[in-house]
């Protein structure tokens, strides 16, 4: 295999922008086994949310974890142009369980990226309390895990991950445990923040309708490629009958989803 890489900028002819997040060929696998993801490249512009959208085992979350740097790609590279003075590791991570310390309150989990550096400082801690604020839970701010809801809990895990403001945030299916009402409720919250902040979002997702309400963009990926690429631009409320032309998009896109190069493109309706 050619040798892989990970790099912080790559050059870009002039006047051409600069995405914040170049996958080039990307190719993940173990010695003796199939690939695990295949020639993967994806350009993400600074503030797109783009969401990739796959069944269980078809490489979505080994794709996040090359690009948060948790795994080094055998093939490819991963290049991101994160703003002048931030280093690669700024970049947020939410899991599929929100992964909160038991012995702390909510407002000090927020606080736990800069509490394993550093004590925090107060504008620091009033900052999480705004968040916190922001995000419904003004009254919660001192509850302990075991007194939250699994909602209230993955917003907890939100403010933890957008505190830093990074430029960059990855998601592997955060909400996929929550009820059907909760889990929307959690999505409008992300949705709202992001796009005041101007963060870009990698979303993983099996759920199709949660791809179309979220992504500005929606990738297929099976076999560990991606199969095809969607423009949801415009947003689309979810009940217009052009909600529901997009779901079913995606659900034919995944369902003649089969091995093999097929990097298409296809602008939503």
């Amino acid at each position: 295999m050619r040798a892989a890489s990970v790099s912080a900028q790559r050059p870009v002819a002039a006047g051409q922008a600069q995405p914040l997040v170049l996958l080039e060929q990307l190719g993940f696998g173990y010695p003796g086994h199939a690939p695990i993801v295949r020639e993967v490249s994806l350009q993400l512009p600074a503030g797109q949310i783009h969401c990739l959208l796959g069944r269980s085992g078809c490489g979505k979350t080994t794709l996040l974890k090359l690009v948060a740097g948790l795994l080094a790609p055998t093939r490819g590279a991963v290049h991101l142009a994160l703003p002048e003075g931030q280093a690669p590791g700024r970049i947020g991570f939410m899991f599929q369980q929100p992964n909160l310390l038991e012995w702390l309150t909510a407002l000090d989990n927020v606080l736990l990226p800069v509490s394993l550096h550093r004590r925090p400082q107060p504008h620091e801690r009033a900052a999480a309390q705004d968040l916190l604020a922001q995000l419904g839970l003004a009254a919660q701010l001192h509850r302990r895990p075991r007194q939250l809801s699994g909602g209230q809990q993955s917003r907890v895990a939100l403010a933890r991950a957008l505190l830093p403001a990074p430029p960059l945030l990855l998601l592997d299916e955060p909400f996929s445990a929550l009820d059907a009402i909760t889990r929307e409720d959690l999505q409008a919250d992300l949705l709202r923040q992001c796009r005041q902040r101007g963060t870009t979002l990698l979303f993983v997702t099996h759920d199709i309708a949660e791809a179309v309400y979220l992504g500005d963009e929606v990738s297929v990926m099976a076999d560990g490629q991606l199969v095809a690429t969607h423009d949801m631009a415009p947003a689309a409320a979810r009940d217009t009958p052009l909600f529901g032309e997009r779901c079913a998009r995606l659900r034919a896109s995944l369902s003649t989803s089969a091995p093999g190069p097929v990097h298409g493109r296809e602008v939503a309706a």
